[in-house]
């Protein structure tokens, strides 16, 4: 209440100052204020020191695509999509009888060679009968023209006589020489060369067609390089014919995850390979996994794109550059880990462990 003064029938009332306690209430909070805006400001700068972090991050696992080595028609599907496989099992079979057949063909040109290499080495131009028989002939050739030129001396034969005689010696000579032509083709050909000694050459000719064969036959069962889990098995369909070195489906290395976080390349003055770093998952909200920086790329994206920007035109404008940063995990994620989920990455370039 205010006080008042009575003056007879009228009473006047005289006003009073604020309270001292309403005008500090009033000062405390225009001081509190931004004095609790520079505090705050002040511990979030602390906050984001020794430490760097971006949200242009990927999950990434190592993926190998998978085809055939020869063609033919799917026979048998060993998979589904996202089974799991472990290195070596069967993933799908192509159609074997072919090869099969090729490796029985193979068989069949080895043993013609092989037999080749009897005959020729049991052969009369190899066993020298043939020159030695032309030897004799040349020998009763010669004594036939030395009895015709004796008798030609003494004018008791004619010049037809004579020359056919010595015909006869040219025809046993011409035959030497056919012989031993022969001989030297014979060996020739069961000789061996220097890049596969102490074998026929047709023999080993048969035996690396086997070989080709016999691995094209192997191929047709088509097994998991790596351990992983199977994606885009869908293409495969018994009875589709499949090409050859043309991709049917993709296998994920799960054993091989790691994170590809891009940061802005202002953020990498005080980063280096090995410092700690915290990873969250848009997936699982409530899951930390801690990792370490693996390496740090030897270009920007933009560097490495299909068509790189040209900065050399008028109209230059500078954008900040992301580089890729590998993360290693350290430690099995409690789910399990999908190729391509968005992760948040931050690296404590303070080097301690959070």
């Amino acid at each position: 209440m205010h006080p008042a003064a009575v003056d007879g029938d009228r009473t006047e009332e005289f006003p009073v100052a604020e309270k001292p306690k309403r005008r500090l209430g009033r000062l405390a909070l225009m001081i509190a204020l931004p004095l609790a805006l520079v505090v705050g400001g002040a511990l979030y700068w602390l906050s984001l020191q020794g430490k760097v972090s971006t949200d242009n991050a990927y999950v990434q696992q190592d993926k190998v695509s998978i085809s055939s080595e020869v063609g033919g028609k799917i026979v048998e599907v060993a998979v589904k999509d996202g089974q799991t496989v472990n290195q070596g099992d069967l993933l799908f079979r192509i159609d074997p009888e072919p090869f099969r057949l090729q490796v029985q063909q193979a068989d069949a040109q080895i043993a013609s060679a092989q037999a080749n290499v009897t005959a020729l080495q049991n052969s009369s131009a190899l066993s020298g009968a043939d020159i030695s028989a032309a030897r004799e002939d040349i020998g009763f050739a010669q004594a036939a023209l030395n009895r015709q030129q004796a008798l030609w001396n003494r004018g008791f034969t004619t010049k037809a006589d004579l020359e056919a005689a010595q015909h006869a010696v040219a025809e046993a000579r011409e035959r030497l020489r056919a012989a031993e032509a022969r001989q030297a083709e014979a060996s020739a050909k069961l000789a061996t060369g220097a890049q596969v000694p102490g074998e026929n050459p047709q023999v080993a000719s048969g035996r690396a067609q086997r070989a080709v064969a016999e691995l094209n036959l192997a191929r047709t069962e088509v097994r998991a390089p790596v351990s992983g889990r199977v994606a885009q098995a869908d293409r495969l369909q018994r009875g589709q014919q499949i090409i050859q070195g043309v991709p049917v489906l993709t296998l994920v290395a799960t054993k091989s995850t790691y994170v590809e976080a891009n940061f802005k390349e202002t953020d990498l003055a005080d980063m280096r390979v090995g410092q700690p770093a915290e990873m969250t998952f848009d997936a699982y909200p409530d899951i930390v996994v801690k990792g370490h920086v693996a390496s740090i790329g030897a270009g920007t994206g933009s560097e490495f794109s299909v068509l790189p920007a040209q900065n050399a035109t008028g109209n230059w404008v500078k954008v900040t550059q992301r580089v890729p940063v590998r993360i290693a995990i350290d430690e099995a994620p409690p789910r399990e880990m999908i190729a391509g989920l968005s992760t948040d990455v931050t690296v404590f370039t303070d080097g301690r462990k959070h």
